[in-house]
């Protein structure tokens, strides 16, 4: 799915646009649990059940999804991580 990584989407929770590397990783260890609705054109769920764990599928599938303003602070708070 890496090849994808570059494709641009507006985002939902944030407003603004994002890439689908983004989108991946959004949740910290999960994808953005909007992932799969955001991405129709893309073979996403069929990804994520090839490489999440069981465990991991089951928190992904069972999370209630975060408010925009969590996931802004997340995400300013990953990009100061950056180097």
């Amino acid at each position: 799915m890496k090849r994808y990584d570059d494709l641009l989407i507006r985002c939902p929770r944030l407003g603004g646009e994002v890439t689908f590397a983004y989108c991946r990783v959004e949740q910290g260890d999960l994808p953005c649990s909007r992932i799969i609705e955001c991405w129709p054109s893309l073979p996403v769920k069929e990804w994520l059940q090839e490489v999440l764990t069981p465990e991991e599928w089951d928190r992904f599938t069972n999370r209630p999804p975060g408010d925009r303003i969590s996931t802004i602070f997340r995400a300013v708070d990953s990009l100061k991580k950056k180097p």
